[in-house]
């Protein structure tokens, strides 16, 4: 019998800690023979802490939103069998479907193994890739087989990866080195951060697999420093790996030697960029260089070098063992294989979601994700982080395609999915990625430096209601400008949040502009609190509750508020219990 208790990030800030303290204890003190253990995020963080009881034929038992409470009642359980105490945090059929309707190859070992113990991971095909690899492949031969599988890279540009490896293949140079960019910046995107938690060997070995091809002789993971979890858990990943032979000096015997090290950067968005995590590496400001040359000429230290994003190696091994052409059979004609994506914002099940390419936003959203909270409306998906786009409920059938999305105006980005329902203001959405990449716009080039500034000024004048006509002109005359003019690729996309929401609700910035009104009641500025006469009982509370004093009436009479001291706090409307209060 085992007992493993979800330890991703997620799962920790939900108590999962005191979960597994107060399961060991009653381990202890029942003297069970349970074997208690961990694992990372299984995807389903919107139901930590959970915990899997393994009975010894293989069934699984799955509980969740489990406190420390339980912890007697689940050792009992796992001792009899009987598992009707605990009934009521079992996982719903509902709650299953999650699971049940992905297909997993990135994260097929995320919430499975331990992924502090090297040996779970050998246990389940680790290491076989690199083994294939390193005993009976050439470097030209691992090449073709990405080549056959069509994977392209999940860092967001979605470019061949087989074409990158085979550049710094043929690139003369006496050392070459093999980077992977976990500098995952974008809001609301958290999936490099859950594969290194929950499977650092499968992004050793998909590294080690793509150094092999490469000829490089070192590798180094550029990795947030604000993923701690991630980093302790990968270092203890590399000294198990050296302990084993799977990395170092003469790995498997084979004579190839490559060794990994770890390279904390220091929170900057632009660093996702692949030459400025390089100047970044060389402990320079990150920023930009211009291209040519290619890092696959002239990269880190000016020597051959290759960069791919944790989801890329995280599919890696995988398609080495099972054929490039089992990972092609999946997807479309022009996106192959799986996609990871980061469920966030306002759905029912929010966490990580991995999907074959091809499936519509609807199938995630509404089949896998639950639809909206609330009972609400569907109204938009930003898809990319700050250097995609939203895409309106009217397109909510789209094919999650690198070329489908893209005619939408969005991007396939690292697969962030922030979804919104009525009450957002889109004007205001807009505002919230623009701020993100003005502050964090290296400043290097005018046009992103600037221009991002510049368009940030006119939104926060529309959502304050101080909007005037030729603003939302003037507007997409600067994400034009700037598209054409940024050095790099973030500053060349970061208009991208604004002219979708331009293109989609229109209607929303006029409404802000013209009439002084946000549709969607999201805006302060816009918002005016009254009180209806008919429906005010009189009581008080909402007067005796209002930090300013704004609101004056007799008890048993019907109040008022001064727009005039309002400062539109809405202590007012959480509580009044006579949904008096009107906000317009």
């Amino acid at each position: 019998m085992k007992i493993v208790v979800g330890q991703g990030s997620c799962g920790i800030a939900a108590g999962a800690g005191k979960v597994y303290e107060a399961l060991e204890n009653a381990i202890k003190e029942k003297n069970s023979s349970a074997k208690l253990t961990i694992t990372g995020c299984i995807g389903m963080c919107y139901l930590e802490p959970i915990v899997d009881i393994y009975e010894d034929n293989g069934t699984l038992h799955r509980f969740v939103k489990v406190d420390a409470s339980k912890a007697e009642a689940l050792v009992d359980a796992a001792q009899s069998g009987d598992f009707s105490a605990v009934a009521d945090i079992a996982i719903t059929d509902d709650d299953k479907a999650f699971l049940d309707k992905q297909t997993r190859i990135a994260l097929r070992h995320c919430g499975v193994i331990n992924p502090e113990d090297i040996d779970d991971y050998i246990g389940d095909d680790g290491y076989q890739g690199l083994k294939k690899v390193v005993c009976e492949m050439t470097p030209e031969e691992v090449i073709e087989e990405i080549k056959v599988s069509g994977l392209a890279g999940r860092g967001g540009a979605g470019f061949p990866t087989w074409f990158k490896w085979n550049a710094a293949r043929n690139s003369k140079g006496d050392k070459k080195y093999l980077i992977c960019n976990a500098d995952e910046g974008d809001p609301g995107a958290f999936m490099d951060r859950a594969v290194i938690e929950g499977d650092p060997h499968n992004l050793i070995e998909g590294m080690l697999i793509a150094a092999y091809a490469i000829g490089a002789s070192e590798a180094v993971v550029y990795v947030r420093a604000e993923y701690p979890l991630a980093i302790k858990r990968l270092e203890n990943a590399m000294e198990q790996a050296r302990a084993k032979g799977y990395l170092g000096q003469n790995i498997l015997g084979t004579g190839f030697s490559c060794d990994m090290r770890i390279k904390a950067g220091a929170g900057a968005f632009v660093c996702g960029e692949e030459t400025a995590l390089i100047e970044s590496l060389e402990g320079q400001r990150g920023m930009p260089r211009l291209k040519p040359p290619f890092p696959a000429e002239s990269g880190y230290w000016h020597k051959p070098s290759n960069i791919n994003n944790v989801e890329t190696f995280a599919n890696v091994a995988w398609i080495i063992i099972n054929g490039g052409s089992a990972f092609a059979a999946m997807g479309t004609p022009g996106s192959k294989g799986t996609k990871v994506f980061a469920l966030t914002g306002k759905i029912n099940r929010g966490g990580l979601v991995e999907i074959p390419m091809g499936k519509t936003l609807r199938d995630v959203i509404f089949d896998i994700g639950g639809g909206i909270r609330d009972g609400k409306e569907f109204k938009a998906v930003q898809m990319g982080g700050p250097s995609g786009g939203c895409i309106p409920a009217s397109l909510l059938d789209t094919v999650i395609d690198y070329r489908e999305l893209a005619a939408t105006g969005a991007i396939m980005g690292s697969g962030g999915m922030v979804v919104m329902d009525e009450s957002t203001c889109m004007v205001g959405m807009a505002k919230f990625f623009l701020d993100f990449t003005a502050k964090e716009s290296c400043g290097k080039c005018v046009h992103c430096r600037l221009g991002t500034k510049r368009m940030l000024e006119i939104l926060t004048r529309i959502v304050n209601g101080e909007g005037k006509q030729g603003d939302v002109e003037l507007l997409e005359e600067l994400c034009y400008s700037i598209k054409d003019g940024a050095l790099c690729g973030l500053g060349q996309t970061a208009p991208n949040p604004v002219l979708t929401a331009i293109k989609y609700f229109r209607s929303e910035y006029e409404a802000h502009i013209e009439e002084k009104k946000c549709p969607s009641h999201e805006c302060v500025s816009l918002l005016t609190y009254s009180i209806d006469a008919d429906k005010c009982k009189g009581c008080t509370l909402c007067a005796r509750k209002c930090p300013v004093g704004a609101i004056s009436g007799e008890l048993k009479s019907a109040h008022k508020i001064d727009p005039e001291a309002c400062i539109k706090c809405g202590q007012c409307k959480s509580v009044c219990r006579f949904g008096a209060v009107d906000v317009d």
